[in-house]
C-alpha cells in the first residue's frame, strides 16, 4: 500500500506541484495551504472551496496531520497551560503555553523523547523515539491556537528534544511558521535551542536566519560540563564557543545562554568568575535557571540567596541577566516531565493487566 504524503509538511512550491501532479489548477494550492496553515482545519471535508473531487483525491493520497490533546493542565499560579498530545503512531510528546505581557508564547518539542542525555532533563530518561515532522512541530502551535482562541506571537523550540538533532524538520518547520500565507510569525520571534552540536550550529548560522539560538551552557568549563551534559565529550567548550561567534558574525543575533542552577555543582562563586570570563566579552543574553528536580535524579535546586549573588556576579562583569520565571512549577512544567509520568502510568497499568 502506498504510503500516504504528508501534506502539512510541504512548502508552497512543493505543494503546487503536487495539485499539479493531481490533475488540478496549480491555483488550487494557495487555498489547500490556506485552510492548513491559517484555517487550521484538521479535516480535507471542511475545505469548503474545494470541490468534493479534489478533497476526495486528497483524503486517498495525503495525510493531514492533527494531533490529539490528551491531558491538558493549568496553572493554578500563573496559568501556563502544559499540553500532552498524542501522535497518530501512539507516541506522546508535549508542549507548553505561557502567557506573557508582549503576547503568547509556545515551547514546543521537536522530537519524542531525546539521545543526548543531559542528567537534569525528564526528556532523555527513556531515551529518543524518533524525530518530528514539521506537520508535527507546526500541529502543537495550531493546537494551543485554536484551544485558547488567540494568536500565538512567540515560539521557543525548547521542549522535549535536541532540534539540531532534527535539523532538516526544523528549517522546514521554520520555513513554514513564518511564511506570508501561514500564521506569519516573525523569524526574530523564535528561539531555538541546542546543547551544542557544533557542525549544525555552523550550518545553522550559514542559514543567515533571524531567529534566537539559545546555548544549553550550564557550566562555564569542560569539567562540570560534561557531569551534567554528555554532549560535553563530542564537542569541547571552546569548539562551542567558537561556533557562537560565528553564528553572530554570520547573522548578527545576539547569542542566548541558558545556565541551570544547580546546588552545589555550578553555582558558587567560583563558577560565576569562570563564566564572566568565558561570555564577558561576548554580545550576548543570560537566563539563569533554577533547576525543576526530578525524581529521577538527585540535583537539586540552587537557594534564593545563591541565585542572586551569581546573578549579581555575573551584572557587576557587564553581562545582561535574566532569572527566568518558573513557569508551571505546580503542573510538571519543565521539559518531559508530563511526559514521563503518562508512560509511566500506562507502564504500571499495562503491567497491572498481565
Amino acid at each position: 500500500m502506498k504510503e500516504k504524503i504528508d501534506i502539512k509538511s510541504l512548502d508552497l512550491d512543493e505543494l503546487q506541484r503536487f495539485v499539479e501532479s493531481m490533475g488540478e489548477k496549480k491555483f488550487r494550492a494557495k487555498q489547500i495551504y490556506e485552510w492548513m496553515h491559517q484555517k487550521l482545519v484538521t479535516d480535507f471535508s471542511e475545505m469548503t472551496n474545494l470541490s468534493k473531487n479534489i478533497r476526495e483525491k486528497l483524503n486517498q493520497s495525503c495525510e493531514l496531520t492533527a494531533l490529539e490533546t490528551v491531558d491538558v493542565k493549568i496553572s493554578k499560579l500563573d496559568g501556563t497551560r502544559k499540553y500532552l498530545f498524542a501522535l497518530s503512531d501512539g507516541n506522546v510528546i508535549e508542549s507548553v503555553l505561557m502567557k506573557y505581557k508582549h503576547g503568547n508564547s509556545v515551547c514546543i518539542s521537536s522530537q519524542v523523547g531525546c539521545r543526548m542525555g543531559c542528567r537534569f532533563c525528564a526528556s532523555t530518561l527513556d531515551g529518543l523515539e524518533r524525530n518530528l515532522a514539521p506537520s508535527e512541530m507546526l500541529d502543537q502551535i495550531y493546537r494551543i491556537q485554536q484551544d485558547i482562541g488567540e494568536r500565538v506571537s512567540n515560539v521557543v523550540v525548547m521542549g522535549s528534544g535536541e532540534p539540531l538533532d532534527n535539523f532538516d524538520n526544523l528549517l522546514k518547520f521554520i520555513e513554514l511558521i513564518t511564511h506570508e500565507d501561514g500564521l506569519q510569525i516573525s523569524q526574530r520571534n523564535i528561539t531555538v535551542s541546542t546543547c551544542g552540536i557544533v557542525p549544525n550550529m555552523y550550518q545553522l548560522a550559514d542559514r543567515k536566519l533571524q531567529i534566537t539560538l539559545a546555548l544549553s551552557l550550564h557550566a562555564p568549563n569542560d569539567e562540570v560540563r560534561k557531569t551534567l551534559m554528555p554532549i560535553a565529550n563530542a564537542f569541547p567548550l571552546c569548539d562551542v564557543m567558537k561556533a557562537c561567534d560565528y553564528y553572530f558574525e554570520k547573522t548578527g543575533r545576539r547569542m542566548t545562554f541558558e545556565y541551570s542552577l544547580v546546588s552545589g555543582v555550578n553555582d558558587n562563586e567560583e563558577e560565576a568568575k569562570a563564566l564572566s570570563a568565558l561570555i564577558g566579552h561576548r554580545n550576548c543574553h543570560i537566563n539563569l535557571i533554577p533547576v525543576n528536580p526530578i525524581k529521577e535524579r538527585d540535583f537539586v535546586q540552587s537557594d534564593k540567596e545563591n541565585i542572586v549573588n551569581f546573578k549579581k556576579l555575573l551584572e557587576k562583569n557587564g553581562i545582561n541577566v535574566t532569572i527566568r520565571r518558573e513557569m508551571g512549577r505546580d503542573i510538571d512544567g519543565a521539559c518531559g516531565q508530563l511526559r514521563k509520568r503518562y508512560l509511566d502510568r500506562k507502564g504500571d497499568e499495562q503491567r497491572a493487566g498481565m
